[in-house]
Protein backbone atom coordinates (compact mmCIF):
# COMPACT_ATOMS: atom_id res chain seq x y z
CA UNK A 1 0.00 0.00 0.00
CA UNK A 2 2.90 2.32 -0.62
CA UNK A 3 1.06 3.77 -3.61
CA UNK A 4 -2.72 3.77 -3.37
CA UNK A 5 -3.23 4.55 -7.04
CA UNK A 6 -1.00 1.67 -8.15
CA UNK A 7 -2.80 -0.62 -5.72
CA UNK A 8 -6.20 0.35 -7.11
CA UNK A 9 -5.00 -0.30 -10.68
CA UNK A 10 -4.10 -3.89 -9.79
CA UNK A 11 -7.18 -4.46 -7.64
CA UNK A 12 -10.63 -2.91 -7.51
CA UNK A 13 -9.89 -1.87 -3.91
CA UNK A 14 -9.45 1.83 -3.14
CA UNK A 15 -8.59 3.31 0.26
CA UNK A 16 -9.18 6.93 1.19
CA UNK A 17 -5.82 8.64 1.87
CA UNK A 18 -5.25 9.42 5.54
CA UNK A 19 -5.19 13.18 4.86
CA UNK A 20 -8.35 13.18 2.74
CA UNK A 21 -11.85 14.39 3.65
CA UNK A 22 -14.31 11.65 2.65
CA UNK A 23 -17.78 13.17 2.39
CA UNK A 24 -16.40 16.48 3.72
CA UNK A 25 -15.14 15.02 7.01
CA UNK A 26 -11.64 14.05 8.18
CA UNK A 27 -10.61 10.54 9.23
CA UNK A 28 -10.66 11.79 12.82
CA UNK A 29 -14.21 13.08 12.54
CA UNK A 30 -15.36 9.80 11.02
CA UNK A 31 -13.68 7.72 13.74
CA UNK A 32 -15.39 9.79 16.44
CA UNK A 33 -18.69 9.13 14.63
CA UNK A 34 -17.81 5.41 14.70
CA UNK A 35 -17.49 5.56 18.50
CA UNK A 36 -20.69 7.57 18.80
CA UNK A 37 -22.37 4.84 16.73
CA UNK A 38 -21.07 1.87 18.71
CA UNK A 39 -21.69 3.41 22.13
CA UNK A 40 -25.27 4.29 21.22
CA UNK A 41 -26.22 0.63 20.77
CA UNK A 42 -27.24 -1.46 23.82
CA UNK A 43 -25.10 -4.43 24.79
CA UNK A 44 -27.59 -7.09 23.67
CA UNK A 45 -27.48 -5.87 20.04
CA UNK A 46 -24.04 -4.30 19.89
CA UNK A 47 -21.91 -5.18 16.83
CA UNK A 48 -18.73 -5.29 18.96
CA UNK A 49 -20.12 -8.31 20.84
CA UNK A 50 -21.78 -9.92 17.82
CA UNK A 51 -20.44 -13.40 17.03
CA UNK A 52 -22.23 -13.95 13.68
CA UNK A 53 -22.90 -10.58 12.03
CA UNK A 54 -26.56 -10.61 13.05
CA UNK A 55 -26.36 -7.02 14.29
CA UNK A 56 -24.13 -5.48 11.62
CA UNK A 57 -27.06 -3.33 10.39
CA UNK A 58 -27.70 -1.70 13.77
CA UNK A 59 -27.68 2.09 13.62
CA UNK A 60 -26.24 2.30 10.11
CA UNK A 61 -27.07 5.42 8.10
CA UNK A 62 -25.44 7.86 5.73
CA UNK A 63 -22.73 7.20 3.10
CA UNK A 64 -20.39 5.20 5.38
CA UNK A 65 -20.96 1.71 6.77
CA UNK A 66 -19.23 0.94 10.07
CA UNK A 67 -17.74 -2.49 10.75
CA UNK A 68 -16.85 -3.46 14.32
CA UNK A 69 -13.86 -5.11 15.88
CA UNK A 70 -14.31 -7.04 19.11
CA UNK A 71 -14.60 -6.32 22.83
CA UNK A 72 -15.04 -9.35 25.12
CA UNK A 73 -13.73 -11.86 22.57
CA UNK A 74 -10.57 -11.99 20.46
CA UNK A 75 -11.51 -13.88 17.31
CA UNK A 76 -14.82 -13.81 15.44
CA UNK A 77 -16.26 -14.50 11.98
CA UNK A 78 -19.25 -12.49 10.77
CA UNK A 79 -21.49 -12.18 7.72
CA UNK A 80 -22.92 -8.84 6.68
CA UNK A 81 -24.94 -7.46 3.78
CA UNK A 82 -24.13 -3.87 2.82
CA UNK A 83 -25.96 -1.69 0.28
CA UNK A 84 -24.11 -0.71 -2.87
CA UNK A 85 -22.42 2.66 -2.82
CA UNK A 86 -21.43 2.60 0.86
CA UNK A 87 -17.86 3.27 1.92
CA UNK A 88 -16.62 1.06 4.78
CA UNK A 89 -14.75 2.17 7.92
CA UNK A 90 -13.27 -0.22 10.49
CA UNK A 91 -10.56 -0.26 13.18
CA UNK A 92 -7.61 -2.63 12.96
CA UNK A 93 -6.70 -1.96 16.58
CA UNK A 94 -7.95 1.00 18.56
CA UNK A 95 -8.14 2.42 22.08
CA UNK A 96 -10.84 4.71 23.49
CA UNK A 97 -11.21 6.16 26.96
CA UNK A 98 -13.52 8.75 28.46
CA UNK A 99 -13.72 10.80 31.62
CA UNK A 100 -16.59 8.55 32.73
CA UNK A 101 -14.32 5.49 32.70
CA UNK A 102 -11.29 7.02 34.40
CA UNK A 103 -12.52 9.86 36.63
CA UNK A 104 -9.10 10.31 38.26
CA UNK A 105 -7.90 11.88 35.01
CA UNK A 106 -8.62 15.60 35.11
CA UNK A 107 -7.16 17.12 31.92
CA UNK A 108 -7.50 16.55 28.19
CA UNK A 109 -3.74 16.08 27.89
CA UNK A 110 -3.80 13.27 30.46
CA UNK A 111 -6.73 11.60 28.70
CA UNK A 112 -4.98 11.78 25.32
CA UNK A 113 -1.75 10.33 26.78
CA UNK A 114 -3.61 7.53 28.58
CA UNK A 115 -5.44 6.54 25.39
CA UNK A 116 -2.25 6.55 23.31
CA UNK A 117 0.06 4.58 25.60
CA UNK A 118 -0.83 1.06 24.40
CA UNK A 119 -1.30 2.11 20.78
CA UNK A 120 2.22 3.56 20.89
CA UNK A 121 3.41 0.01 21.60
CA UNK A 122 1.37 -1.80 18.95
CA UNK A 123 2.68 -5.27 18.11
CA UNK A 124 0.78 -6.37 14.98
CA UNK A 125 -1.24 -4.71 12.24
CA UNK A 126 -2.62 -7.00 9.55
CA UNK A 127 -5.45 -6.61 7.06
CA UNK A 128 -6.54 -8.21 3.80
CA UNK A 129 -9.42 -7.60 1.42
CA UNK A 130 -10.32 -10.51 -0.84
CA UNK A 131 -6.97 -12.09 -0.03
CA UNK A 132 -5.01 -8.98 -1.02
CA UNK A 133 -2.63 -8.06 1.81
CA UNK A 134 -2.60 -4.37 2.71
CA UNK A 135 0.80 -2.89 3.54
CA UNK A 136 2.05 0.18 5.43
CA UNK A 137 -0.89 0.05 7.81
CA UNK A 138 1.00 2.11 10.39
CA UNK A 139 0.39 5.23 8.30
CA UNK A 140 -3.34 4.96 9.05
CA UNK A 141 -3.08 5.94 12.71
CA UNK A 142 -5.78 8.38 13.81
CA UNK A 143 -5.93 10.21 17.14
CA UNK A 144 -9.00 12.33 17.85
CA UNK A 145 -10.60 14.05 20.81
CA UNK A 146 -11.78 14.87 23.26
CA UNK A 147 -15.16 14.60 21.52
CA UNK A 148 -18.70 14.34 22.85
CA UNK A 149 -19.81 10.76 23.45
CA UNK A 150 -23.37 9.79 24.34
CA UNK A 151 -23.42 6.46 26.18
CA UNK A 152 -26.56 4.31 26.02
CA UNK A 153 -28.24 2.43 28.83
CA UNK A 154 -27.05 -1.19 29.07
CA UNK A 155 -23.91 -0.30 27.10
CA UNK A 156 -21.03 -2.63 26.31
CA UNK A 157 -18.79 -1.46 29.18
CA UNK A 158 -21.48 -1.01 31.83
CA UNK A 159 -20.71 2.69 32.07
CA UNK A 160 -23.19 5.16 33.48
CA UNK A 161 -25.51 6.31 30.71
CA UNK A 162 -25.23 9.94 29.65
CA UNK A 163 -22.83 12.25 27.86
CA UNK A 164 -19.09 12.38 28.45
CA UNK A 165 -15.89 13.41 26.67
CA UNK A 166 -13.77 10.72 25.04
CA UNK A 167 -10.51 10.27 23.14
CA UNK A 168 -9.77 7.67 20.48
CA UNK A 169 -6.39 6.55 19.14
CA UNK A 170 -5.58 3.68 16.83
CA UNK A 171 -5.28 2.33 13.32
CA UNK A 172 -8.20 2.42 10.89
CA UNK A 173 -9.00 1.59 7.29
CA UNK A 174 -11.51 3.54 5.25
CA UNK A 175 -12.50 1.76 2.03
CA UNK A 176 -14.20 3.38 -0.91
CA UNK A 177 -17.37 1.49 -2.02
CA UNK A 178 -16.70 -2.10 -3.07
CA UNK A 179 -18.11 -3.68 -6.19
CA UNK A 180 -21.33 -5.67 -5.97
CA UNK A 181 -20.80 -9.26 -4.93
CA UNK A 182 -19.13 -11.14 -2.08
CA UNK A 183 -15.98 -9.83 -0.41
CA UNK A 184 -13.86 -11.04 2.49
CA UNK A 185 -12.45 -8.41 4.86
CA UNK A 186 -9.94 -9.59 7.47
CA UNK A 187 -8.16 -7.56 10.12
CA UNK A 188 -5.95 -8.51 13.06
CA UNK A 189 -4.40 -6.12 15.55
CA UNK A 190 -2.40 -6.59 18.74
CA UNK A 191 -1.23 -4.13 21.38
CA UNK A 192 0.15 -5.01 24.83
CA UNK A 193 -3.24 -5.38 26.55
CA UNK A 194 -5.63 -6.26 23.75
CA UNK A 195 -5.94 -8.38 20.62
CA UNK A 196 -8.68 -8.49 18.01
CA UNK A 197 -9.06 -10.70 14.94
CA UNK A 198 -12.11 -10.46 12.68
CA UNK A 199 -13.18 -11.79 9.31
CA UNK A 200 -16.22 -10.35 7.60
CA UNK A 201 -17.89 -12.11 4.69
CA UNK A 202 -19.55 -9.12 3.12
CA UNK A 203 -22.23 -9.17 0.43
CA UNK A 204 -22.55 -5.89 -1.46
CA UNK A 205 -25.94 -5.62 -3.15
CA UNK A 206 -28.58 -3.14 -4.24
CA UNK A 207 -31.48 -2.94 -1.82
Amino acid sequence: MTDDSDQSNKHSLKIFPIDSRPYDMTYGEWTSKWWQWVMSIPRDKNPLLDTTGEYCCQGQNGPVWFLAGTADIIQVERRCTIPTGKSILFPIIVSQFSYSEIPYIKTDEELIAHTAKDIDRWILLNATVDGFKLNDLDKYRVSVGPFDLAVSENNIWNMQAGTTKAVSDGFWLFLEPLDEGIHNIFFHGIEPHFETQVIYHVTIMAF
